[in-house]
């Protein structure tokens, strides 16, 4: 269990920054937060004010951030308030994320005048998103530019009282990685633009790897058309490899091609990628040779 924030002592503070801080920074850090504490005893007023006032630096050890983050909401009751905030942005960086962006479009028309800002009206939106689920949801569809092989007849169907949450897209067909990897008019799914982002394990000292939406697309076809001539449409695959771009691409290989992709952690064990293998009736399998170092 954390320490509550007023049984942080400086000296915690200067041991949870190892060697990256003085003990006259760990003070002034100790000083700062004691201030946003007494100012206002609300965790996440404090927490913002820590934020806003850049006490933590990008610098100080991992360890050091949470020893302040931990302490600051160690009395939150997250059953009630849900998970404690950590990030808050500002106005202007509201307004670019996908949300943000959505709400400044269609806020006004959907809210009227009750509509001011992304964080100032975001509590109206949510409750109009869950009041009128129909025109929610086909704005956000609309945005992730999702294709439909076959339209829904509606967006959500109470008509069945033993379902109390209803049927979400009653009849629609799709393939969601084709939905992913079509081009589109909305300005993040052009072909130029980032699909993926990654850096090769255990070596940070090489550049970050990107790949285009166009570049995903030809290497995903490549897996789609070579799974698509061996097996029938929903069939099982199985994917035992580690998180990597190629796994990426051969999972969204596999549902491109119409087939189920049964993805198993590379650490399980022989016996236990046996027992999915044959509980998901899988097909094929992809995974990769591990290479491992033997030293005398």
């Amino acid at each position: 269990m954390a320490k509550r924030l007023g049984e942080v002592a400086l000296e915690d503070l200067y041991k949870a920054g190892g060697s990256t801080i003085s003990i006259e920074e760990a003070t002034h850090i100790y000083q700062a937060i004691a201030a946003s504490k007494a100012s206002d005893p609300d965790p996440r007023r404090v927490w913002k004010e820590v934020v806003s006032r850049r006490v933590l630096k990008p610098w100080h050890p991992h360890h050091l951030h949470q020893l302040v983050y931990y302490s600051v909401y160690a009395i939150w009751d997250v059953s009630i308030n849900g998970p404690p905030l950590y990030w808050f942005p500002s106005l202007d960086e509201s307004k670019i994320t996908n949300l943000g962006r959505i709400m400044e479009i269609h806020g006004p028309k959907l809210l009227g005048t009750s509509y001011k800002d992304p964080i100032e009206s975001f509590s109206l939106f949510l409750k109009f998103s869950v009041q009128h689920p129909e025109t929610y949801w086909s704005i956000v569809l609309e945005e992730l530019s999702v294709v439909f092989q076959k339209s829904p007849s509606c967006i959500l169907d109470n008509s069945n009282k033993l379902k109390p949450s209803g049927a979400w897209l009653p009849g629609a067909v799709l393939n969601i990685a084709e939905c992913c990897l079509l081009p589109s008019t909305h300005p993040t799914k052009e072909d130029n633009s980032c699909a993926l982002v990654w850096r090769e394990e255990v070596r940070d000292d090489l550049d970050v790897n990107r790949m285009t939406l166009k570049e995903l697309r030809e290497q995903v076809t490549v897996v789609a058309n070579a799974v698509d001539a061996t097996f029938s449409k929903g069939d099982a695959i199985a994917i035992d490899m580690p998180m990597t771009v190629s796994a990426v691409v051969i999972y969204l290989g596999i549902i491109l091609a119409g087939c189920v992709a049964v993805s198993i952690a590379d650490s399980f064990a022989a016996k236990e990628i046996a027992t999915r293998l044959r509980v998901s009736n899988a097909k094929a399998i992809f995974t990769q040779i591990q290479k491992i170092q033997i030293r005398s």
